[in-house]
């Protein structure tokens, strides 16, 4: 029944006062129109009227106000650097990152929140349940004073509003009291924050890590094997009998050979090995060739100066001399046991440009005794490379072109000999004797010459006695035979009336480049002969050379005509074979003992003198005076003897009576080549040396070819 009640009481509260809002809400509605349409009469008269505009406006075209303007965002970071180097491990090299964060960080925060499905979280959701179960359940019911004056509150707001509305207000809040007194509503739990338990920071760090680097080593796997056998008595007899058969065989062989190598006694570091060393023992030989290397590197680290000297250092200091040059000196080659002796000869390996020949022996006839050849290296200026002694002095010696480890020798005995480079042997591989036919006078010069129609070698040798012999090489002998005799006009009286054909005493001799039959042979006597090998008993020409004995001859390597002579009246002269008279005459004031051209120009050539100096000439700078005059000895009462040039290298070698070999480098100024012109390219070869000494000779033969005329 109060059920019932109550709703018909709703029904009553919604019923009557319904009827009442709908006529005010009518009203009111009635009055807006009437309002607005007011307003809006007024507002478009104005519109109509007035055109507000912005005092800052500007005016812009249709064609500017139809314009669009496309402006493109990206993420990049306009202060991000474009330019990071980083080291890559892997190509061993800096390389450029490519790529770079371009992200932007403009706020940042540490947060304490935990996630629920972490541990942690669980931990404390329990925790919280636990908690909100043990405290007391609050309720929001609210009192009879309350709803009272929010009652009041209402109606004094209704009452403001107007008076229809305000009775059906309170009607509301009545029956809305009624229901709340017979429903009431169901208790609230809070919803109670979950602090977190920890300051909890996440924090990494990032350090680069170098890739570790490893290195490693595979040799071959020494070889194995298993090997098992049974042994008796009568294995271990025949074993020894095996051994004794070979110890016989052995020593037959060391009977039918030279039994020990004599080891010349060296000085290496103030220590000195002197021994004897039987043939067969092999670990000489094995350590041999490792021990030379590490010399080499010893002695290079000692002289690295003088080395880098020699291959860098360029005199700077001829540009102020103008045509002047100098000499540098390098490095002295001296051995302990040639300090008594005389250079006698200098001779470059025609293969191993490093590689020269040195003969030793005396001038003087009253101090003969023993002699030696010796081969040095640059790379090893301390020790020679080869030693080589004989009884008698070397006067001369030469290296074979075709077969670079052949020398031949001659002595002061008149006998020649040649040596094998590729022996282990100090002892010549042939000799000659007086029974094959041996010069009676001291050879003065050896050269080699092309290889025979039967594949022999062969070289020829000049001597005091007028003779000049062929050698061949024939197995294990020498083969000899006379090629021409120096005769001298005129004959000597002998005794009882005898008339004696005088003998020529030749000194020197070279062949031509080209004509293979055709060679000069200066004399004692001053006098140049020119010969050919098909004439044994006539000459095809005869120079009335020089005063005093003639020293050297030698070719032109560039101009097949021209030939040089040094003698020891002083003078130096330069001739045409075709022409009697010297075409260029050089007084040295001095006496010369040797002369030599240049390998890389036709009109340079160096010379020695008794005095000690070395004279370098060079006819197309200066066709008067050398070039350079300078000091090679400088100890008092020694003389140079030899001059070579080095075939590749921009120096030249002198010997002295001392049996000191000294090695120069030649300055800028001494070696000059022809200038490059803009866009010219600079002709070289034989052809252009040879067209640049035949340009000097064509101004010395104009006077005589207008004479003739």
């Amino acid at each position: 029944m109060p059920a019932k009640a109550a709703g018909r009481r709703r029904q009553g509260v919604s019923g009557s006062p319904g009827g009442k809002a709908k006529q005010a809400k009518a009203g009111s509605k009635k009055r807006d129109e009437d309002a607005s349409t007011e307003v809006g009469d007024g507002l478009g008269d104005l519109a109509a009227r007035v055109l507000v505009k912005s005092p800052d406006q500007l005016e812009l075209t249709e064609a500017e106000l139809k314009q669009e303007f496309t402006r493109t965002l990206t993420a990049d970071n306009p202060h991000a650097p474009q330019n990071i180097v980083r080291f890559s491990f892997k190509e061993g090299g800096y390389k450029l990152v490519d790529y770079m964060d371009q992200t932007a960080i403009h706020f940042s925060l540490n947060g304490n929140m935990v996630p629920k499905d972490s541990d942690e979280g669980r931990r404390q959701s329990i925790r919280s349940n636990i908690e909100a179960e043990k405290a007391p359940v609050e309720t929001s019911v609210e009192t009879s004073e309350e709803a009272e004056t929010k009652d009041k509150e209402h109606t004094g707001d209704t009452e403001a509003a107007g008076e229809g509305e305000g009775e059906a207000t309170v009607e509301a809040s009545k029956t809305a009291e009624a229901a709340e007194a017979e429903e009431p509503p169901a208790p609230k739990v809070p919803e109670k924050k979950i602090p977190n338990q920890f300051n909890f920071i996440e924090r990494a760090s990032m350090t680069p890590i170098n890739p570790l680097r490893e290195r490693g080593c595979q040799s071959e796997p020494i070889p194995r094997k298993n090997f098992s056998a049974n042994v008796n008595q009568w294995d271990i007899y025949d074993v020894y009998v095996e051994e004794l058969q070979k110890m016989e065989k052995a020593k037959e062989k060391e009977k039918s050979k030279p039994q020990t190598i004599k080891i010349e006694e060296e000085k290496r570091g103030g220590r000195k090995l002197s021994h004897v060393e039987p043939l067969h023992i092999e670990p000489i030989t094995r350590v041999a060739r490792a021990a030379k290397i590490a010399e080499r590197m010893v002695t290079l680290n000692a002289f690295d100066d003088i080395a880098q000297d020699f291959k860098y250092f360029e005199d700077a200091s001829d540009e102020f001399r103008g045509q002047q040059g100098t000499l540098l000196p390098l490095w002295n080659f001296q051995y302990e046991k040639t300090k008594k002796l005389e250079v006698t000869a200098i001779s470059w390996n025609p293969k191993y440009k490093d590689l020269f020949a040195v003969g030793y022996g005396s001038y003087d006839f009253m101090k003969q005794g023993h002699g030696m050849v010796l081969l040095y290296s640059l790379k090893n200026p301390s020790f020679p490379e080869y030693v080589f002694s004989s009884n008698s002095g070397v006067m001369c010696l030469d290296f074979n072109s075709e077969h670079p480890h052949l020398v031949a020798v001659g002595f002061y005995d008149g006998n020649v000999a040649t040596y094998n480079l590729r022996k282990a042997t100090s002892q010549p591989t042939h000799k000659s004797s007086a029974g094959s036919g041996k010069h009676t006078e001291p050879v003065w010069q050896v050269k080699w010459q092309k290889d025979d129609m039967d594949n022999n070698s062969n070289f020829f040798s000049v001597s005091s006695d007028g003779r000049i012999v062929s050698w061949t090489l024939v197995k294990n002998e020498l083969v000899h035979m006379d090629v021409i005799k120096l005769s001298v006009e005129g004959r000597m009286q002998g005794p009882e009336g005898l008339q004696l054909q005088s003998l020529g005493s030749g000194t020197s001799f070279d062949f031509h480049k080209k004509i293979d039959y055709l060679f000069l042979v200066g004399t004692e006597e001053g006098k140049i002969y020119k010969c050919s090998k098909n004439y044994s008993s006539q000459f095809l020409d005869v120079f009335e050379a020089h005063h005093m004995a003639v020293d050297t001859i030698s070719w032109n390597p560039y101009h097949l005509q021209v030939f040089i002579s040094c003698s020891s009246d002083w003078t130096v002269k330069i001739w045409d074979h075709t022409i009697k008279t010297p075409m260029f005459v050089f007084d040295l004031s001095c006496a010369v003992g040797d002369v030599a051209w240049s390998p890389y120009s036709s009109t340079v050539f160096a010379a020695v003198t008794t005095d000690g100096k070395a004279h370098v000439f060079d006819l197309n700078i200066n066709k008067y005076e050398p070039l350079c005059s300078q000091l090679v000895v400088t100890r008092k009462k020694n003389k140079t003897t030899h001059i070579q040039f080095n075939p590749v290298y921009p120096i030249i070698i002198v010997g002295d009576e001392r049996g000191l070999i000294t090695s120069l480098k030649l300055s800028p100024n001494l070696r000059k080549m022809p200038k490059e012109k803009k866009g010219q390219e600079v002709k070289k070869g034989p052809e252009v040396e040879m067209a640049k000494l035949e340009k000097l000779l064509s101004l010395v033969r104009e006077p005589e070819s207008k004479e003739e005329k």
